[in-house]
């Protein structure tokens, strides 16, 4: 079985087999080589199967790797922690400004303020902007769409992988499945607390 031929913003989306799905990025002025994005199921080895969890990465910022970083194509802004920022010393950046965000249940959270940080993965440097919150999230960072899109990364939730071009050609973030499920006992074990204190 096979899908093709849908193409969103110079970016080709195709289907095969249902064990392979291939993103091509078309010719840019920059000259950068036309590469194709792949998943197979060679990706998904090593990883425990069936799963539902979260695609988890470590980032490196600055000079730091943060772990417990949640990638979520759903968000339209990328997040980070003032507990982060605290830890390694760097609120003295943060930008006032105050944004309400608004979650899929409607609950919202102020921000802090915003905060430019390099972040560098495969040796692909990025100025990132995060908004900075202070709350009880679980994770240090949420990277959205503006990272996403920036990056030119295809997200496989499946296979616990992020995939993008590079002039070096397709370079990969593998996800960390064991933070995923440790995140998501954390959180199951909350609700679970909240239950019996009401």
């Amino acid at each position: 079985m096979n899908f093709g031929g849908n193409e969103i913003n110079g970016v080709t989306f195709s289907a095969t087999k249902k064990t392979k799905v291939s993103v091509t990025h078309s010719k840019r002025l920059r000259e950068i080589a036309e590469d194709d994005i792949t998943f197979t199921e060679e990706d998904a080895n090593g990883l425990l199967l069936p799963h539902n969890d979260a695609l988890i990465i470590s980032l490196n910022v600055l000079d730091f790797k943060i772990k417990y970083v949640l990638v979520n194509p759903g968000n339209l802004a990328n997040i980070i922690q003032l507990r982060v920022l605290e830890q390694d010393k760097l609120t003295g950046s943060i930008i006032l400004a105050t944004k309400l965000l608004t979650a899929f249940n409607l609950a919202s959270v102020t921000t802090r303020g915003e905060i430019l940080l390099p972040t560098n993965n495969e040796g692909v440097m990025k100025t990132t902007l995060f908004k900075v919150v202070d709350g009880d999230m679980g994770y240090n960072i949420i990277l959205g769409r503006p990272w996403l899109h920036e990056m030119k990364t295809v997200p496989s939730t499946y296979h616990h992988l992020l995939k993008f071009p590079t002039l070096e050609g397709i370079k990969q973030i593998k996800g960390d499945q064991p933070d995923a499920r440790e995140m998501n006992e954390i959180s199951v074990s909350s609700s679970k607390g909240k239950k019996h204190a009401e």
